[in-house]
Order: structure tokens, then C-alpha cells, then sequence
């Protein structure tokens, strides 16, 4: 997350929004939020029902929920999506913005 806080003000000039999703309750998850003074979207899913419908895993094993990162266009098309293995499996943000530069361009 420190790298997204990092670069929020980039995926902005791009037209783009960060939303984060965790699996805790809304209140424990709020508190976090706002002591990290996160400046981006943050959403609890306790229920795991986001992280179901976008595909995003469980693995116990793994310590819950595996990172998944996905770029979904404003018509709310899965442009792109990664689906880490480990909790180390998360692409730079500028492999990121570079997919969104690459979509616009397109655009």
C-alpha cells in the first residue's frame, strides 16, 4: 500500500482511482485507514463478497487473501488483472500506469 500512497497523485493524472480492498470489518478497517492516512479509497469486505466476483483468492496457507490487482475501465471492463501467487506478487505501479497510458492512448 506504501507504493500506491507513493504514487497516487500519477495514477490521478491519469484519469484513474485507486480503491483498496481488505477483509476486515469496517470499523477496525476504518481506524487503520485513517492512522496510515490512506488518500485513496479504502473498502472492508469482511464478507469476502468483492473478492469473490472479481476473482481474487483465499489461501490459508498464505496467510488469506492473495494480492490481485486489476485495472477496470469507466464502462466496468477488466482491462487488466494480476492475480499474485505470494504476498510479494504485486506489480510495480509503474507497470500500472503504464497499462493505463497504453489504454488511453487506444482510447
Amino acid at each position: 500500500m506504501a507504493q500506491l500512497r507513493r504514487d497516487y497523485q500519477e495514477f490521478l493524472k491519469r484519469d484513474a482511482e485507486v480503491i483498496a480492498i481488505g477483509p476486515e470489518k469496517p470499523e477496525p478497517f476504518a481506524e487503520w485507514w485513517r492512522s496510515h492516512d490512506m488518500p485513496f479509497i479504502g473498502l472492508p469486505d469482511p464478507d469476502h463478497s468483492v473478492s469473490r466476483r472479481y476473482g481474487q483468492q483465499v489461501k490459508l496457507l498464505k496467510l488469506g487473501r492473495l494480492p490481485a490487482q486489476l485495472v477496470i475501465d469507466k464502462r466496468g471492463l477488466i482491462r487488466y488483472a494480476h492475480y499474485g501467487s505470494s504476498m510479494s506478487d504485486i506489480p510495480e505501479n509503474k507497470e500500472i500506469l503504464a497499462i493505463l497510458d497504453q489504454l488511453a492512448a487506444t482510447a
